[in-house]
């Protein structure tokens, strides 16, 4: 340790802190064997770490103390996951035979290893934090998704998973394909008009994407993609009923900065996000049997049209860059507030360089440079730049030129971008790097500080 005298001076068990100090058994290559010594040392870290008070109680000492603790173990977790990640996989998937989604993976990866990753018990102490008074064991969850992702057909099964139906998708779909429209909190569907029409429908937050709507976010992109009384997917944002924007449509403002503030949009949030709604809308859903490998495998897909009426924030700005068609309003505009919140745009930074270049790529997320739709720049991204009044006329054409025409290409000319532009196997290595770097963002102090400097999240009270 850095400092081997820390832990026992601020009065813990001796015997104990002696026992971790020993430090962990070398790793011999054995599964079971440096599973169980693995174990045995997280273990000891996590009892230690359990007679400390809580953060906002701690003195300095017990800060350096945890800080201590959570390095020394990672390290080893590190060190673990670089000789076993791939075996752990086949084991908690049966040789790639389950499709397990994301949080069956990491729940069943902390029953297998304890102290791998955060048991059901932390996590849920965790959530009844706010985000500054959180202590971060879900770093371990990006560790260990990280290592995943990084062995190519560990990471590109776990990619295959998360493009299969939601698991609620299905309790949905009769009643959506019986009606033409459906409402979830956070998102309604609706067939108009041989267009299916994802809305956003978090008004009370300008459209945000938090912890409440994501998982219905994704079942209704599933369901658009999957309506066969559709040729089209259309995205847009709802009217907003208060407030500055009343009365008028906004896209989507990125993640809820305000539940974030609060603790309440937990660090997998990110990694659903990307894996799911966002990559089924760029690849398309995959069935078991059938991956979204771009040269032997199949999905089924659609063509998406974006509608931007006043602005398309964060998040929102992300969608921009894996639809196919984005109609924008003259006035509105585009922005990557990275910086500002401390965290890393999704997988904006590989995709907006396609569009705009390096460049004013670096200065939309480092700089918070704003991209005005009706701009040079602006129309790098957006395709049909209108009046407001004009956006309705322009969205019914655009799709009644496409659907006249036949849409039978459309999904072998987006197969033939991705496979040059962004085949699965790229996207999977991305994946690999910001499942750790973003884990270290969500709960870094400078994310709590940006919120409070840029957002005001302190006087920001979370709506009903």
């Amino acid at each position: 340790m850095n400092n081997p005298n820390l832990l026992k001076s601020i009065g813990l068990n001796e015997s104990r802190v002696e026992d971790f100090e020993r430090g962990p058994q070398s790793l011999v290559g054995d599964f079971e064997v440096d599973s169980s010594s693995a174990s045995a040392y997280w273990t000891k870290s996590q009892d230690l770490l359990s007679l400390l008070p809580t953060k906002s109680k701690r003195t300095v000492d017990e800060s350096l103390a945890v800080k201590e603790l959570f390095d020394q173990s990672r390290v080893h977790r590190e060190n673990y996951l670089r000789v076993h990640a791939h075996a752990l996989y086949d084991r908690l998937t049966q040789n790639k035979t389950q499709f397990l989604r994301l949080d069956e993976l990491l729940e069943h990866s902390a029953e297998l290893v304890p102290g791998l990753t955060p048991s059901a018990e932390i996590l849920h102490q965790e959530r009844e934090l706010i985000q500054s008074q959180k202590d971060g064991y879900e770093i371990d969850q990006g560790l260990f998704l990280s290592h995943v992702l990084a062995h190519q057909s560990s990471g590109l099964h776990l990619c295959h998973s998360m493009l299969l139906e939601h698991p609620t998708t299905r309790e949905h779909r009769e009643r959506f394909m019986k009606e033409g429209r459906l409402d979830l909190e956070g998102v309604s569907l609706r067939r108009q008009n041989n267009a299916t029409h994802l809305v956003f429908q978090n008004g009370k937050y300008l459209n945000a994407e938090d912890d409440m709507t994501l998982a219905n976010t994704e079942v209704a992109a599933d369901l658009a993609i999957l309506d066969p009384n559709s040729n089209i997917a259309v995205m847009r944002g709802s009217e907003i009923e208060e407030g500055k924007y009343k009365g008028k449509r906004t896209f989507c403002s990125g993640i809820n900065l305000t539940r974030l503030y609060n603790g309440k949009i937990p660090y997998l949030w990110y990694i659903e996000r990307d894996m799911g709604i966002v990559n089924k809308i760029y690849r398309g859903l995959a069935t078991p049997e059938h991956s979204a490998n771009e040269i032997l495998g199949q999905t089924k897909e659609k063509l998406w049209i974006a509608v931007i009426d006043q602005f398309a924030i964060g998040g929102g700005c992300q969608y921009l860059l894996v639809t196919d068609i984005n109609i924008a309003g003259d006035n509105a505009y585009l922005t990557l507030p990275a910086r500002k919140e401390g965290i890393i745009p999704g997988v904006a930074n590989m995709r907006l360089p396609r569009f705009v270049g390096d460049r004013i790529a670096r200065q939309a997320i480092m700089m918070e440079r704003r991209i005005e739709c009706d701009t040079e720049v602006g129309r790098m991204i957006c395709d049909e730049v209108v009046p407001s009044e004009k956006i309705e006329a322009t969205l019914s054409q655009t799709i009644e030129r496409i659907t006249s025409s036949g849409v039978v290409s459309a999904s072998g000319n987006r197969k033939a971008f991705r496979v040059s532009q962004e085949p699965l196997d790229l996207f999977r290595q991305y994946m690999s790097v910001y499942a750790k770097e973003q884990a270290y963002c969500h709960f870094s102090p400078a994310l709590i500080s940006n919120l409070e400097k840029n957002w005001d999240a302190r006087n920001r009270k979370l709506k009903a």
